[in-house]
């Protein structure tokens, strides 16, 4: 313990952790992830838009540390710590001597997308984790060539897919690097590669258990992702992809995973090494299959997330001496710019309107909100309170006092094993302005609006209706309340 304390980038990293547990108790919880929360009230095997994962992460957090924010986060950083070590492990494993995996972790944590997923809880944070996790066991993997790896390998592989259904990536790309690197394919003919394999689907087996007894709605919603297209040029959405990657791993991290990924390409290809096609396996057809997604419809900023890991191996194992400066200012405009984000998130020191900061338009104003629904509530004498939008459902639910119930509506609720309200009961029901249409619940009455705001700028502008329960609306569920 006494040496790793000794060790700069070890002490920087428990730094760096502490400071996102702080950022963690400050920033106000985001829609997603207070529907994440309601998830692990409501644990099952699945759900209509992920694996189960977030859900356990939540869980277990909020029983350490109650229905906060810091409890809904809590295994976010920590687990982000962890990744950042089997991170810095498998580079050295992979490239020993180039003191590769400081830097790679470094570079890995300057990234808005590492940053973020490190405090705002969101599937991709225990994707990341458990895909670095078993880079690093394919990399131990490699160094010792002991089969026993492959075991730990599936299980972390398994773990990754619980989390994010892209982590069939890692066994696509892993599979690749067996079938195109000589001195690996010997594996293929080894109980212990298959017997990995056994234990990836075997933890990923209640997923696809969920998804039998729910018509496959998860599988057809995720899948149906791939290759669908939209109205938009490829251009766009391609300039979106490119430009969008370079804002969220910052433009200098970027240039260098792009750099770094180009000579590992060269280096398996003119020197023959295999530690640099699996970085190359991991890295570019992923990112082949992103930029033809681009050329028919948009690709969310989180998606190709899982690049960074081998990508940034990559740039610290081949980026030599000469790019030390660059590589240097690069973790530093990286960390500057988190940090500038979690503050505005936190304390908004600087007063922008929703379409300049998206930290508003996401995660300003909700408790103010819930105390000003809880108000016209009781004004109405309603005895719930409704809403459309899963997210602003959620957040409610968490903000609302415990006794005030919560009902959401909507096809996706009829997969949650939740309570449904009794008829008779008449409700408020919270609309977002920017929802078109007539309300989805029959006979909505009009009953006034609230505002969501932070320091007097305005997020976002709520509709209310009185309603009441019938039993011929759209699906209802009522959602777990805060403890």
């Amino acid at each position: 313990m006494a040496r790793a304390m000794s060790n700069p980038w070890v002490v920087a990293l428990l730094a760096l952790t502490a400071l996102r547990l702080v950022a963690a108790v400050l920033l106000p919880v985001s829609p997603d992830e207070a529907y994440y929360w309601v998830w692990g009230r409501a644990l099952a095997a699945g759900y209509y838009d992920h694996p189960p994962m977030v859900a356990l992460w939540t869980a277990a957090g909020t029983a350490l540390m109650g229905d906060t924010a810091l409890g809904i986060r809590l295994l976010g950083p920590l687990g982000v710590a962890a990744a950042s070590i089997l991170l810095a492990r498998a580079a050295e494993a992979l490239f020993p001597g180039r003191s590769a995996g400081p830097w790679a972790a470094a570079m890995l944590n300057a990234t808005l997308l590492f940053s973020a997923g490190a405090v705002l809880v969101t599937p991709d944070t225990p994707l990341l984790v458990f895909w670095c996790a078993a880079l690093w066991a394919a990399a131990e993997l490699h160094r010792s060539g002991d089969g026993r790896w492959w075991l730990v390998f599936g299980f972390l592989a398994g773990l990754a897919l619980l989390s994010k259904y892209t982590a069939l990536l890692l066994g696509i790309g892993v599979v690749l690097w067996l079938l195109a690197e000589p001195r690996m394919r010997h594996w293929l003919l080894r109980w212990q590669l298959w017997a990995g394999g056994a234990i990836a689907l075997l933890c990923f087996a209640p997923v696809i258990w969920w998804n039998s007894q729910h018509a496959w709605v998860s599988f057809a919603k995720q899948g149906g992702r791939a290759g669908s297209t939209s109205t938009g040029s490829a251009l766009r959405y391609l300039g979106e992809l490119i430009g969008g990657q370079a804002a969220l791993a910052t433009p200098l991290i970027f240039l260098f995973c792009i750099v770094g990924t180009a000579m590992a390409c060269r280096a398996w290809v003119r020197q023959r090494s295999s530690a640099a096609g699996l970085l190359v396996c991991l890295t570019v057809p992923s990112a082949l299959l992103f930029l033809w997604q681009a050329t028919g419809s948009r690709v969310q900023g989180n998606w190709p997330a899982i690049l960074y890991p081998s990508a940034c191996i990559a740039a610290a194992a081949f980026l030599g001496s000469g790019w030390r400066r660059w590589k240097q200012a690069g973790l530093a405009f990286g960390f500057v710019v988190a940090v500038a984000a979690l503050v505005q998130a936190a304390f908004s020191p600087i007063p922008l309107p929703r379409r300049n900061d998206p930290t508003l338009a996401r995660l300003g104003g909700w408790p103010a909100l819930a105390a000003g629904v809880e108000q016209a509530r009781r004004a109405q004498g309603a005895q719930f309170v409704a809403a459309e939008e899963y997210g602003l459902a959620s957040e409610l639910a968490l903000h609302l006092p415990p006794g005030t119930p919560v009902i959401a509506l909507g096809d996706r609720w009829d997969l949650f094993d939740l309570p449904s309200p009794a008829t008779g009961q008449v409700g408020l029901l919270v609309r977002s302005e920017r929802r078109s249409g007539a309300p989805l619940w029959p006979a909505a009455q009009p009953a006034g609006e609230v505002v969501r705001a932070r320091d007097g700028i305005e997020a976002e502008r709520y509709r209310l209706h009185t309603v009441r329960v019938e039993g011929a609306e759209p699906p209802l569920a009522v959602l777990p309340s805060r403890r």
